[in-house]
């Protein structure tokens, strides 16, 4: 293999810091889109011999076992307690990758509070688990990606809820566009699913997939054995859950044309909508539809999640509100989010209420960030405003009950600074031996930016799209050489 000269065997931690990277990505990419072709042209038996050299070569393993030690989850382990956080211990690891003998051992079960006040069971694999999920997820990608349906966008590389987002935008802004919503969720997908389902129609090593499927869990010190579902938790499980869910876009239109009427599918995971003309349509004639796919993979629609709205009144989907406001489609943040993130923001704040003034900018800095960041493509300039306003009111109360004895003047001059008008919290840092300010980031700064939506038919396994995918990650000043297309729904 030409990548054995790039990539040496030796187990020493050095080693491990002179891999080159870059060729180990391009190789396995290689196989990945010999694999794409391959079930593109139909030829499944290629494709399968391909999947076996790709979960064998030495940078595929290589690239796993980066992966699942150098990622955010890379500190917790699994039953056995291993994590392999040295540069020794992941040489050693790519050494036991090995499908001869591998035993899959029970999963770590954890839980993990829900917005609705529940608890998510999570199971967390060992660390030679996950990198062998790790492993075969590369071989299985190139297939979810050819199967996936055009507009699901959860769990997939190079797509996001901006794209969800964008494509509702499509699919409802425009006068002539449907005015009623189907809003979709499935229940317990993940722990439902019927593991017979996955081996007669996931094209894996049927061997591997049924230890990770039947591995069972251990949950306070007993022993449970899973006969349905895969566990939230697992590395390859969102690609199976995306595989079970991939043809529901083309069941439910393919079936609407049949009918004589017309609908449109975005979803994200195991969240969608459809929309459609009237609510009639939707609740006696696709809802069934969905139901039907449902019901042979073991699923079904959560009645108390799944209703149908107008869209004048408005819908909640990934975050985002959707509503029409005297003919105008709005998108903005919503309510609950926003409400659920200061909660979050003044919970953080009071619980540091010793904290050094960096430390505390430290915290909620990048929470601000991510935050703006998710929302900045929509209509959010108001949100941001509001945000910043209750910030800055939670961060005086902060900073006022730190000096009770202290002037508010003295107290404002000391943690503010007057900005164009604009109280800013900051403190100071030495940079060089200098004094430096240390800004709190200012959400109401965040410039608003609508997102371009990916092109449906883009994959990473198509070198068709391989310049307009290059491109897309370029900074927005690079693209002027592509020019994106303009969809419309229907």
């Amino acid at each position: 293999m030409m990548i054995s000269n790039e990539i040496s065997a030796s187990p020493d931690s050095a080693q491990w810091q002179s891999i080159n990277w870059k060729v180990a990505e391009a190789h396995v990419l290689k196989l990945q889109m010999r694999i794409a072709k391959a079930t593109r042209e139909g030829k499944h038996s290629r494709a399968k011999a391909l999947q076996w050299i790709l979960t064998h070569s030495r940078a595929a393993k290589l690239l796993a076992v980066k992966r699942v030690s150098q990622n955010k989850g890379s500190k917790t382990p699994g039953i056995d307690g291993i994590i392999w956080n040295t540069d020794a211990r992941r040489m050693i690891a790519v050494t036991q990758l090995s499908r001869k003998g591998y035993q899959a051992k029970p999963l770590r079960r954890i839980y993990i509070p829900k917005k609705n006040g529940k608890l998510r069971p999570l199971g967390i694999p060992c660390m030679i688990d996950r990198a062998q999920q790790a492993l075969h997820l590369l071989a299985l990608e190139p297939l979810s990606e050819l199967h996936a349906d055009p507009n699901s966008y959860g769990f997939r590389p190079n797509r996001s809820t901006a794209d969800a987002i964008a494509q509702c935008f499509i699919c409802l802004s425009q006068k002539r566009s449907a005015q009623w919503v189907l809003e979709g969720d499935i229940k317990a997908c993940f722990d439902k699913i019927g593991h017979q389902w996955f081996i007669d129609n996931i094209q894996l090593d049927k061997r591997m997939l049924k230890q990770w499927l039947g591995c069972g869990f251990m949950d306070k010190g007993l022993f449970y054995r899973t006969d349905e579902g895969t566990p939230q938790g697992g590395i390859i499980s969102p690609t199976l859950m995306l595989l079970t869910l991939a043809g529901l876009e083309k069941h439910i239109k393919s079936t609407a044309l049949q009918r004589g009427y017309r609908v449109n599918f975005i979803g994200y995971a195991d969240d969608f909508v459809v929309t459609g003309a009237s609510k009639e349509v939707l609740v006696n004639e696709v809802k069934p539809l969905i139901a039907d796919f449902l019901e042979k993979r073991g699923l079904t629609l959560s009645e108390e999640k799944t209703q149908v709205t107008h869209i004048n009144d408005g819908f909640d989907f990934l975050g985002f509100n959707l509503r029409k406001y005297n003919g105008k489609l709005l998108i903005k943040p919503s309510k609950s989010n926003v409400l659920l993130f200061l909660s979050h923001m003044r919970t953080l704040i009071k619980k540091h209420a010793t904290l050094s003034v960096n430390d505390l900018i430290k915290l909620v800095n990048p929470k601000l960030r991510g935050w703006a960041n998710y929302y900045r493509h929509c209509v959010a300039k108001q949100t941001f405003n509001y945000i910043g306003h209750k910030l800055f009111q939670t961060l005086w109360h902060w900073a006022v009950r730190r000096h009770p004895t202290k002037a508010r003047r003295w107290v404002a001059l000391k943690y503010f600074i007057n900005r164009k008008g604009q109280w800013q919290f900051h403190g100071w840092k030495k940079i060089a031996n200098m004094d430096c300010q240390f800004n709190l980031v200012q959400i109401a700064q965040t410039p608003i930016k609508r997102h371009v939506k990916i092109r449906s038919a883009a994959t990473p396994y198509d070198p068709e799209f391989a310049g307009y995918l290059s491109q897309r990650k370029q900074p927005e000043a690079c693209r002027n050489s592509w020019s994106e297309p303009v969809q419309t729904a229907f």
